[in-house]
């Protein structure tokens, strides 16, 4: 797959295109990616993605409190992963904004893309202020000779599945739903820093303390996870190994912490992690995140998580996005 990262004039065949902002990659969106694949191939075309960076919200509503699913690069190995032939990413800029419906259409898909095929979804809006819709775009494909297909919703669980379904389940806390939408498990990147030591030398359960990259953390509580993890003995190697894990998302609340820590307990590990980047992929919400009256009851609860987490473990076949 090819990735252009501006608008250029691109020499593919029958491009069947399809635009939008994608956050997460879910479901829904990977559908659509599947039909741009069928379509391009029933025409001897190619299949293209039109995608943003940053998010338009991010740019026009600065105060937006919009959470993102995915980091952009992430977003990039996941379209990449649905086997498109080409992504191009805009860069979305104020100026951007201001280009009218009909020269987004003329200038960008037309004399650089050569559309013939523009696939959207049910509410699909574009250009300036939003002005541009299915109606517009289907009158402008007669005058420039490309077809329109618009999709409709897919729903999941009786939901329409979007960006902000899987937002909502994630600071919820229902992982098991989240991971329904995407269609793998949630997962957040960080690099180990040096945490306050209390998981060893207290409780006997050492954590990995991480400063996370994406946006969207789950909601505060305790989780199955697995953790992926640079190979440690090899410091050219790309490679990577995935174990199971506990993770807390909470202040500590036995030892009276305020700030919100990100840590976890990889099972049958010892090494040292510190400054190194690992992955956490979210399985299943054990519970909410406890006070508890002693380090004692703390450390017996752990054990206790630790052993359901090991019985979901067993029955787990949630897809693992393990791209670094």
């Amino acid at each position: 797959m090819q990735v252009i990262k501006e608008i250029k004039k691109i020499d593919y065949p029958e491009p069947v295109i399809t635009i939008g902002n994608f956050d997460g990659v879910h479901i829904g969106h990977q559908k659509i990616f599947d039909y741009i694949k069928r379509k391009a191939k029933q025409i001897q075309g190619a299949s293209v993605v039109i995608t943003f960076n940053p998010h338009p919200i991010k740019v026009l509503y600065k105060e937006h409190p919009l959470k993102l699913i995915t980091t952009n690069e992430d977003k990039i190995k996941l379209i990449a992963q649905c086997g498109v032939d080409l992504v191009i990413s805009i860069p979305f800029t104020q100026k951007f904004a201001q280009i009218e419906p009909e020269d987004f259409v003329k200038n960008i898909l037309v004399d650089n893309l050569n559309a013939k095929w523009i696939v959207i979804g049910y509410d699909y809006k574009f250009g300036k202020g939003r002005k541009g819709d299915r109606e517009l775009l289907t009158k402008l494909g007669k005058i420039y000779g490309f077809r329109v297909t618009v999709l409709k919703a897919y729903k999941k669980n009786g939901k329409i599945l979007s960006s902000t379904a899987v937002r909502n389940a994630l600071f919820e806390g229902n992982i098991k739903e989240a991971s329904q939408f995407l269609g793998r498990a949630y997962h957040i990147d960080g690099e180990v820093i040096k945490g306050a030591g209390r998981g060893s030398s207290i409780l006997g359960y050492p954590t990995a303390n991480i400063v996370p990259k994406q946006e969207i953390i789950p909601k505060e509580g305790v989780y199955a996870v697995k953790v992926t993890i640079p190979f440690l003995n090899n410091k050219n190697s790309d490679s990577y190994k995935t174990l199971k894990g506990v993770a807390n998302i909470g202040n500590n609340p036995t030892f009276g912490n305020i700030n919100i820590n990100y840590e976890v307990h990889i099972l049958d590990f010892k090494e040292n992690l510190l400054g190194k980047t690992v992955r956490v992929h979210f399985i299943e919400r054990l519970r909410d995140e406890k006070r508890f009256i002693s380090p004692e009851e703390l450390k017996y609860n752990i054990a206790r998580d630790i052993e359901v987490a090991e019985k979901i473990f067993k029955k787990d076949r949630t897809k693992l996005f393990l791209d670094f």
